[in-house]
């Protein structure tokens, strides 16, 4: 018979009776569990184990679960950034001191913290996370679609219809959106001959690679990475090198550097 820790374990630490009675936990473990101090009540059906996240505790006592970006982030979906306050998710909806209250059933499913972080997010935080949701298998577009019928909800319909599930990091998916806010068009990897694929090309003209943090994890990668870059001179396709940082921090100077570059370009030839 599973006991009720490993139970609480395998959900996070925190859980309701309905989802520790799922897990196949009974009514005679779990009370074993409160007699033994190895689980304790936090609020009327819900569980945590002593040494629980507090922020889950705090989110139990109020019978609500990380939601929105907050979950995007335990998801390990591309979250361009933190909440200044957790969100969360419960079937009252009633404010939570500390933070932000989404109105939902529970269990919340991928699908429901991919719809809630399109409604509640900006724009492109709100892409971000869905399109790196589609990316991994966890929604499928054709549920996502469906998921805004109300005609007041057609430009989150636009916003769907943006996702690439080919791109390849939040970087790309940052530059893209914000060139194509621009008027530009963006194609996503590109092949160049000798090279691989290009993260963007912009217009045809200008090729975008994106950086990462860790993009440099061994010098065989550093030796590929102007391996690369060369075949890009070579092919005549000059390339613009971005951060994350760069299209957080200062996205007007990235997209004017893009302009800066395409004429520069257009000047030459």
């Amino acid at each position: 018979m599973r006991t009720v820790s490993d139970a609480l374990a395998g959900l996070g630490g925190v859980a309701g009776v309905d989802s520790l009675r799922q897990a196949g936990v009974t009514r005679r473990t779990l009370e074993a569990g409160l007699l033994d101090a190895s689980v304790q009540r936090v609020a009327r059906g819900v569980y945590a184990l002593p040494g629980a996240d507090p922020f889950l505790v705090h989110a139990g006592r109020h019978h609500a679960v990380p939601g929105c970006v907050t979950a995007a982030l335990a998801a390990g979906l591309w979250v361009v950034r933190r909440p200044v306050e957790p969100h969360l998710a419960a079937r009252h909806g009633r404010h939570i001191n500390g933070c932000v209250v989404h109105r939902s059933h529970l269990p919340l499913t991928h699908l429901d913290i991919v719809g809630q972080s399109l409604r509640c997010l900006p724009p492109l935080e709100g892409l971000t996370i869905a399109e790196s949701a589609v990316k991994q298998g966890l929604v499928q577009l054709s549920e996502l679609r469906g998921r805004f019928p109300a005609a007041r909800e057609k430009a989150l319909l636009g916003l769907v219809a943006r996702i690439r599930p080919q791109s390849g990091s939040i970087i790309e998916t940052m530059a893209r959106y914000l060139l194509e806010e621009a008027g530009l068009t963006v194609e996503l990897q590109v092949n160049i001959p000798g090279m691989g694929h290009l993260d963007l090309l912009v217009d045809g003209l200008l090729g975008i690679e994106t950086d990462g943090y860790a993009h440099h994890s061994s010098r065989q990668a550093y030796r590929e990475d102007r391996r690369r870059w060369n075949i890009t001179v070579v092919r005549g396709v000059p390339t613009l090198r971005v951060t994350f940082e760069m299209l957080v921090g200062e996205p007007g100077e990235f997209v004017r550097m893009v302009h800066q570059a395409l004429a520069a370009y257009r000047r030459a030839h």
